[in-house]
């Protein structure tokens, strides 16, 4: 017990910063492009816009394709890219970039779907005033949709986090690093407890303001 405790003391805070940090990046990098790639899709496949069915089936299926690969795997796969960008493919800033790539895909078709939501006729009449389309994506599109849109950044997140711990797996920092390192190399079965305890509780954190934000936003 008081080894676990020793261990907690010395490490968690370090192990939260990395994990927070590489949320943090990636969450913020997968809502910027992620929302582009959303927009793209939605106005190339919405017949009240301009429907193009190459671009949209081709970007369409770039997003599936990476949506597609199990998290460990697009790590893999990306190492020597991350390695030939930043040298050590092992830090945090290397989990950052990886989580971003699984990132972008997974909120654009969150977000996607969101904007989807919106009823045809806002938009119609929106478009019936003259308005250039970029003014009905984010003066008549965006905000109906934003309860939706934050609900998607918060499950973004909480995605994120769990992939998160895998890339510690790898020893790219984070408490899932702590967890691997002390919890389960050196049998202190106490540090993954409280990993595991730590997670459970900042999930419901993220989720309950996550909802009262989209509870607040709700027209």
């Amino acid at each position: 017990m008081n080894d676990t405790i020793e261990i907690l003391k010395e490490n968690l805070g370090q192990a939260l910063w990395d994990t927070f940090t590489m949320v943090g990046i990636a969450t913020l990098v997968g809502v910027a492009f992620g929302t582009a790639l959303a927009i793209l899709l939605f106005l190339t496949q919405h017949q009240l816009f301009t429907p193009n069915r190459i671009v949209n089936e081709v970007v369409g299926f770039v997003v599936n394709a990476i949506r597609s690969m199990p998290f460990l795997i697009l790590l893999v796969v990306l190492i020597p890219l991350i390695q030939l960008m930043i040298g050590d493919p092992y830090t945090p800033t290397g989990g950052a970039i990886a989580l971003s790539v699984a990132a972008i895909p997974f909120f654009a078709r969150v977000a996607e779907s969101a904007f989807q939501e919106v009823d045809d006729g806002l938009i119609e009449a929106a478009i019936s005033t003259g308005a250039p389309v970029r003014q009905i994506i984010f003066d008549a599109v965006f905000p109906q949709a934003l309860p939706a849109f934050i609900r998607g950044i918060v499950l973004t997140v909480i995605s994120l986090l769990g992939y998160s711990a895998m890339v510690g797996t790898i020893g790219a920092g984070g408490i899932g690093d702590l967890a691997i390192q002390y919890g389960y190399n050196r049998y202190e079965t106490g540090v993954l407890v409280a990993v595991v305890l730590l997670l459970i509780v900042v999930v419901q954190l993220i989720q309950w303001i996550g909802d009262r934000i989209a509870l607040k936003v709700t027209h």
